[in-house]
């Protein structure tokens, strides 16, 4: 199946953003290892928080989690201290996203995790006991989620955990929004330069809120950029996040989107800035890539970025994602060292009648359905559904702001 958008004259839209995926799915860890009476409020219903929720609450000792990474991370580790056999499988995609980094350093933490089929993928089969913890170093460049998987079952081993982050450390904010998260949840640990100790001690249940998605934002925010014509409220966003991509609203602040805090949430306006060339190291923020990359090349803004090394290993291999479908477009994107990824203006000739293919990756959908806005014949999208992954309502909240949104089975 595929979706073809097209763009209103004028863009109105008062959005209720999804829950924020990354704290719904700590949230839900960090609430079963305080055996907590209280459910979450305002739980997401992306297809990520449902099958972490479905495998914690179900009796089963075989999990399916889908497409979902920060499942498969976070359900390794936990169900690695949780006494008994379990399997942990996914997608195809999913049995090609590497496990290994994580799977050693929980063996070497006590537990015992075996591959079921190919060696440092998944699935995995785990036999969950006590764990003894102690002292381990891992690469700083890793993904965040080994580190916090491991970080949320830190407190509950016998000797707690000390961890040494080798190198350079990036997706800082994400392991600082897990570490402030089990502080809620009363348990303290220290970060004290390349090194995080977690000493032994248990968690406190809480009654828990989830904030709205800093991440769902920066598609509207593209919106904003890329229209001429547009009035965005976007809901249930505060001013002290503890989201790292909350850092979007200062970057699109230099493609011309202004953003006013109320105690809804935010107010998108046009401010009349905009940078000949865009710089930014995004280390910090990974997910929020493909959306500014897509949106500086329909703003004619050349680019360069750094720091994405981690989207080799997303749903896809996202920087190739990313070449190829701007490609059709009549965009050419340049690519370094698997993190840098750059434009510098530079055309081809598109394709006559273009569908953007999305890789089972959720965020390509979302990050190329604004180029509706600069294309007056559309945008094409292929495999629409895989923004159920975390914005499960997108189509439904763009038709809302007045684009037509068709599938070609009705075409």
């Amino acid at each position: 199946m595929k979706y073809k958008i097209t763009a209103p004259s004028l863009l109105k839209a008062s959005v209720k953003l999804p829950a924020s995926k990354s704290i719904c799915n700590r949230a839900l860890i960090l609430n079963a290892l305080s055996y907590s009476p209280y459910e979450i409020q305002n739980l997401s219903d992306c297809d990520d928080t449902e099958v972490m929720v479905k495998a914690l609450d179900s009796n089963d000792r075989d999990f399916d989690i889908k497409a979902a990474g920060t499942a498969m991370r976070f359900l390794t580790a936990f169900l690695s201290k949780v006494v008994g056999e379990w399997t942990i499988t996914g997608t195809e995609r999913m049995k090609n996203r590497p496990i290994k980094i994580l799977v050693d350093a929980l063996n070497s933490l006590g537990a015992r995790i075996e591959y079921m089929e190919k060696e440092g993928y998944p699935p995995l089969r785990i036999f969950g006991s006590a764990l003894h913890g102690g002292e381990i170093s891992l690469a700083g460049g890793v993904s965040s989620q080994y580190i916090s998987a491991l970080l949320m079952i830190a407190p509950l081993m016998e000797n707690g955990l000390t961890l040494h982050l080798e190198g350079n450390i990036i997706s800082k904010p994400y392991i600082n929004l897990t570490l402030q998260l089990m502080a809620q949840y009363g348990v303290k640990a220290e970060w004290d330069g390349q090194t995080i100790k977690v000493r032994p001690q248990e968690y406190n249940p809480v009654p828990f809120t989830v904030e709205s998605d800093w991440s769902a934002a920066s598609y509207w925010y593209s919106m904003m950029a890329l229209s001429r014509n547009a009035e965005i409220e976007l809901l249930g966003l505060f001013k002290n996040s503890l989201q790292g991509d909350a850092a979007g609203a200062k970057l699109f602040a230099q493609l011309g989107v202004g953003t006013t805090f109320t105690d809804r949430g935010i107010v998108l306006k046009h401010n009349g800035n905009s940078v000949k060339k865009l710089n930014y190291n995004f280390v910090n923020e990974p997910d929020l890539a493909q959306t500014f990359v897509v949106t500086c090349v329909l703003l004619n803004t050349p680019f360069r970025f750094t720091g994405l090394q981690s989207l080799k290993i997303k749903e896809t291999d996202r920087i190739e994602a990313l070449k190829t479908e701007l490609r059709k477009l009549g965009y050419l994107l340049t690519d370094s060292n698997n993190s840098i990824l750059e434009w510098n203006g530079e055309r081809c000739e598109p394709e006559a009648h273009p569908v953007i293919a999305t890789y089972e990756d959720h965020r390509m959908a979302m990050a190329f359905a604004p180029a509706a806005l600069v294309r007056p014949e559309g945008i094409e999208i292929a495999d629409p559904e895989v923004v159920s992954k975390s914005y499960p309502h997108f189509w439904e909240d763009l038709k809302m702001a007045g684009f037509v949104v068709s599938s070609d089975a009705n075409r």
